[in-house]
């Protein structure tokens, strides 16, 4: 990495500032978060403000707010992105983490569509495979993916359907499914243990886009003879962990 120019850092510092709060701040603000000299602030901040960057918020003399130069760079980088691609970049960074399965899937009807996966360093044989599609109520992507909808979405989409089963374990019985969907809202994380696959258990977490809105669910697989409660719990976090990460490089900012 080449030398970083002090200025462009002080300057993005700036920027990064309106993340937080109600998103307006003043240049005395500015210089004490920053512990920047009152002239700097001054000159960085009539520079941004020069090229867009930040405007005086409306109503609040004093006050800055981000302009259309950082929205136009933020959806010239959101009209970029790709999930699927995302996705899989993720998924190959976790598997190298944990050494299991991992996969990423979006919702259509009741179903999932797999889009991304990263196939275990171990060999295990999966029902999955990028492009298919399996019953949303058998997978924990699934049943992630059916936690997040509107109470009347999700009654659109299960009417009239039946639940059918994949292995004994899967959740065929309509109240069952809603009992573990409002389950699944409270703890943030889709358990599933050998619903599609006798053989395989896994954990899903949800991936958000810029606006928070759930587009995805990534989970992590492991054979059900290494499933035990520690391994659980471990691969719980890392969904987590990577759930997290794709939302972020899809624009979501998570609030602190």
């Amino acid at each position: 990495m080449g030398r970083l120019v002090p200025a462009v850092t002080r300057a993005f510092d700036i920027l990064e500032l309106f993340l937080e709060g109600d998103g307006t701040l003043s240049s005395p603000e500015i210089t004490r978060r920053l512990q920047l000299p009152r002239t700097t602030t001054h000159e960085l901040v009539s520079t941004l403000t020069a090229r867009n960057y930040l405007v005086p918020a409306p109503d609040q003399p004093g006050r800055y707010r981000l302009g259309v130069r950082a929205y136009q760079l933020g959806s010239r980088y959101a009209e970029q992105l790709d999930l699927a691609a995302e996705g899989h970049q993720v998924a190959r960074e976790l598997v190298d983490t944990c050494g299991e399965t991992v996969h990423v899937a979006v919702l259509e009807d009741a179903d999932v569509i797999y889009i991304a996966k990263v196939d275990s360093t171990r060999a295990v044989r999966m029902v999955s495979a990028t492009g298919r599609r399996l019953p949303a109520h058998c997978t924990a992507v699934g049943k992630m993916l059916l936690a997040a909808l509107p109470e009347y979405e999700l009654d659109e989409r299960l009417e009239g359907r039946e639940l059918t089963a994949m292995t004994p374990g899967s959740l065929s019985d309509p109240d069952a499914l809603r009992a573990a969907l409002a389950e699944i809202r409270i703890l943030g994380v889709a358990v599933e243990q050998q619903e599609s696959n006798p053989d395989v258990s896994c954990v899903a977490a949800p991936v958000r886009d810029r606006s928070g809105r759930v587009v995805a669910a990534l989970s992590v697989s492991v054979p059900a003879h290494r499933w035990t409660e520690d391994r659980e719990n471990e691969l719980t976090a890392l969904a987590v962990k990577g759930a997290n990460q794709l939302s972020v490089r899809l624009g979501h900012r998570f609030v602190r």
